[in-house]
């Protein structure tokens, strides 16, 4: 009688972690095909930018240096997507991934901001497509980082769950970061207007 209530608990230990390790693969998974959506979106957005940076060309002779910072931020965005795709738990990676995708829509901005003062540029079919393009994307890149993050909580619910945390420190699953699309308080921050 003894040994069958230890077989069944032994059983039952045995197939709670089966179980459990297999939520946390799931939800790991979960997590790479939500960034490989982010990934699609950035891409798109990658994609659009030598395009947008071409066609501000032909107008913005004298802003060389604002078409440069866009493009040097696009390669550093590249590579951070490089960096963050091989392993998208990664905290690291998805901090750094943040940071400059950040940086390049910065430069996106104020390469937008500076095309204000050029009329011609303005009212140029390809800068206006190209700017919807580029707004619309970034309303994908949101949803995408939404899924993403909701993927994220999932598992970090999971590996920090009581018993389970102790199975996923056994096994190696560590909670991953959420990707957020601001880094500091000051960026948080309503922006002042004065008039």
């Amino acid at each position: 009688m003894g040994l069958i209530i230890v077989c069944a608990l032994i059983a039952g230990v045995l197939l709670w972690a089966v179980r459990a390790y297999n939520r946390m693969v799931e939800l790991r998974n979960r997590i790479a095909n939500a960034f490989g959506q982010i990934d699609v979106q950035l891409k798109r957005r990658h994609d659009l930018i030598p395009n947008l940076v071409e066609v501000a060309r032909k107008y913005m002779e004298h802003e060389n240096a604002t078409l440069i910072a866009v493009i040097q931020a696009r390669g550093q965005a590249q590579g951070a997507v490089t960096a963050a795709r091989a392993n998208p738990g990664n905290a690291a990676a998805i901090g750094a991934l943040a940071v400059a995708e950040q940086a390049l829509m910065g430069q996106v901005g104020r390469l937008l901001a500076v095309s204000e003062s050029y009329p011609a540029l303005k009212a140029d079919q390809n800068m206006r497509e190209l700017s919807e393009e580029i707004t619309s994307t970034e309303n994908r890149i949101g949803f995408a980082r939404q899924a993403y993050n909701d993927a994220v909580l999932d598992l970090n619910n999971a590996v920090q769950a009581f018993p389970d945390v102790l199975l996923a420190r056994l096994t190696g699953f560590a909670p991953a970061a959420p990707l957020e699309s601001t880094a500091s308080e000051a960026e948080r921050a309503a922006p002042r207007v004065a008039f």
